[in-house]
């Protein structure tokens, strides 16, 4: 579909929300952005990176810097609950992160490169897959695309429910914690419930875990330790009554500031868990998965944000603490300079990852201002 206006960018981003597809599945979706991105005319277009990441790149007559907009691809396994038009045609799945209003901004984006091309440099357009699972940006970084152009400068965006409409929310340094989660698996040894002294039972043995795993945290903003532990799941043995159990597991989700921080109470926690499994004599594993490491926004990048949104006359807010939620951007700003800003999505908006939730159109436009403005200030 062509795009010439506001309308026709709803229209697609409409079109995203109604077709969402899961991490690493996102095949229609990236074709559809790789065939919109041809009416733009960039000097190259890039799919199937990282699985399915499609990448538009700009480039000027002129040498000069090379700066990257990241947007994100799939969408979450949730059941959708709002009935308009747009609504998810498929059973939990929807876009519960407004990934498909991301995508919908550098769609715009491309297409007021093409109305203004830059005067210098390159310009990469990269639309990422596989954000939810935290394992789209190092696939990414991993392809030559990155390796052999590394851009100066990185940027990328997310809508915040709770803040003013198109508000700007920064910060210098950590704006996003390091993340990650783990299953620890026990196995003992059951017997007949009757007998429970003949077998290895777990059940004790989780219970203190999962007390003092949750006792590391430090749960006050303020505390520069900041960390949280949620416990997300739990199981001891099965439904089977004349059983005693002899296995069980438990799965945990930390979260730091920053990943040296992170990389402690991974430590302190298997301290814990060796210890634990010695006195109760189990055996144990530790898988740990969905890692994001913590989104450290650069000061000149901040201010390259920071003097867009005043030069644009959008409100900046500078947060004291960062979001506690993850996001594997963080992976691109631990490795070039750059910066992820929030785009306020309305005070009375739905929570991201609630089931009613969707991407106001309202901001699809914030977006692309805000992003054209910073290569305007980087691409003079």
């Amino acid at each position: 579909m062509g795009i010439h206006g506001l309308k026709d960018l709803i229209a697609f981003r409409k079109e995203l929300h109604k077709h969402p597809e899961l991490s690493g599945y996102e095949v229609k979706t990236a074709k559809k952005i790789s065939e919109t991105l041809k009416y733009f005319n960039p000097s190259q277009i890039i799919t199937q990176l990282g699985g399915f990441g499609v990448a538009a790149i700009f480039e000027a007559d002129k040498e000069g810097p090379t700066s990257l907009y990241r947007a994100e691809l799939d969408a979450l396994p949730i059941n959708e609950t709002n009935t308009f038009d747009h609504a998810s045609e498929y059973d939990n799945i929807s876009h519960k992160c407004g990934h498909d209003g991301h995508s919908t901004i550098l769609i715009g984006l491309a297409r007021e490169i093409y109305n203004h091309p830059i005067s210098s440099g390159k310009v990469i357009l990269l639309f990422q897959p596989a954000e939810e699972i935290g394992t789209g940006a190092k696939a990414i970084l991993n392809e030559s695309l990155l390796l052999e152009k590394k851009p100066d400068f990185v940027f990328a965006l997310h809508n915040v429910p709770g803040f003013d409409i198109g508000q700007i929310i920064c910060r210098e340094n950590t704006f996003t914690p390091s993340v990650i989660s783990l299953a620890i698996t026990l196995t003992g040894k059951t017997s007949h419930a009757a007998e429970p002294d003949k077998g290895i039972n777990p059940d004790l043995a989780i219970s203190e875990l999962i007390q003092r795993i949750k006792g590391l945290s430090n749960p006050e903003e303020t505390n520069p330790n900041f960390s949280t532990i949620a416990t997300v799941y739990s199981r001891i043995g099965s439904k089977d009554y004349g059983i005693s159990a002899g296995d069980g597991e438990v799965h945990f989700t930390l979260r730091c500031w920053t990943a040296n921080q992170l990389e402690h109470l991974k430590n302190d926690l298997i301290t814990i868990v060796k210890k634990t499994c010695h006195i109760y004599k189990l055996n144990y594993t530790i898988q740990w998965f969905d890692e994001f490491l913590s989104n450290n926004n650069h000061p000149e990048a901040v201010s390259h944000i920071k003097e867009a949104a005043n030069t644009l006359g959008f409100s900046y807010v500078n947060k004291q603490f960062p979001f506690k939620w993850g996001e594997d951007f963080g992976l691109f700003t631990q490795k070039f300079k750059g910066a992820m800003f929030g785009l306020g999505a309305g005070q009375n908006a739905p929570a991201l990852h609630n089931p009613d939730y969707d991407f106001p159109d309202e901001i699809i436009t914030h977006g692309i201002n805000m992003f054209h403005q910073i290569i305007k200030q980087i691409h003079a």
